[in-house]
């Protein structure tokens, strides 16, 4: 049995939220899946970089996305997206009532259910037509819009993806290799390590990249090095300076501008709130940090 997770009244005055991690048959191409229900006005959150690609279905008010770092800027609202790598991070609510799902890919699953070279989704969000065919969000929005439950919802998603993976080719054996080492060292390998370790160029690992995954190898292990850092920081830690020595980072200064980098926030201030969320949610050790979707509070920034 699949475990979910509800947090009812999580979005508003009722509402809840559902996940759902990704069958077996699917490990390795999608993280996991995600459904909303709001039954009013979400507030925003701040959502954080991810080595991940995001699938988002819905029907109901338009989800508004917000410049993390340029929180007066212009919000635009989209009713379903596909957002790639990003490396800065985004406010995102609801105005009101409303259904949602997402679908978390990694990289190479998402290159390979969607079809397209991952540069041109790399730091952007674009219409799901624009990736998939014309009416190809309609078609698929109704189906969800139409099914009486989550697990019905899930079994839609199931066969969407059977279907897309089933058309895509498998990513070549190189890029696996690098990703995997890449992800199981959390990030904490150099380019250089990299050619050594496959016996290919800095090159032809970078080209490989930029299709595969859409932002440099580099970038990755940036964004890998931070959910670590959160990770450590969860569970506490004496000092900053010892988090940025056991996170990986050349000194505390460094782990600072990475932290506003990606965050807009520094080390303090996001290892505090990050915390407080994880104290929050012990039933639930398995969630990704940039799944918490931190609320903005006063002073925060």
């Amino acid at each position: 049995m699949t475990k979910q997770h509800v947090a009812a009244g999580e979005l508003g005055d009722q509402g809840e939220s559902i996940d759902r991690a990704a069958p077996g048959w699917l490990r390795g191409q999608v993280l996991r899946y995600r459904g909303y229900r709001m039954a009013g006005p979400r507030p925003p959150r701040l959502s954080l970089p991810s080595a991940a690609v995001t699938l988002l279905l819905g029907w109901g008010d338009p989800l508004h996305i917000t410049d993390g770092l340029n929180r007066a800027g212009p919000s635009s609202g989209w009713p379903a997206m596909i957002a790639g790598i990003q490396t800065a991070p985004v406010l995102a609510g609801y105005l009101g009532p409303g259904h949602a799902v997402e679908v978390d890919f990694t990289p190479l699953g998402a290159h390979r259910c969607m079809g397209v070279p991952l540069h041109h989704l790399a730091r952007a969000v674009v219409e799901p037509d624009e990736v998939m065919g014309t009416g190809w969000t309609t078609r698929i929005t109704e189906q969800l819009a139409a099914a009486p439950n989550w697990p019905r919802r899930w079994a839609i998603l199931d066969s969407l993806l059977a279907r897309q993976l089933a058309a895509g080719p498998p990513a070549s054996p190189l890029i696996t290799e690098v990703w995997n080492l890449l992800c199981t060292r959390d990030g904490g390998v150099t380019l250089r390590e990299l050619t050594h370790t496959t016996g290919r160029g800095s090159r032809r690992i970078q080209g490989l990249f930029r299709e595969h995954v859409g932002i440099p190898p580099q970038t990755v292990s940036r964004i890998l090095r931070f959910h670590r850092t959160l990770a450590i920081a969860s569970s506490g830690c004496p000092s900053l300076a010892q988090l940025a020595a056991l996170g990986g980072y050349h000194d505390q200064a460094h782990m600072s501008r990475e932290f506003r980098a990606l965050s807009g926030h520094t080390p303090q201030q996001l290892c505090g709130i990050v915390k407080e969320e994880s104290d929050s949610r012990r039933s639930d050790r398995t969630q990704r940090f940039s799944d918490f979707f931190l609320r903005e509070r006063k002073g925060s920034g």
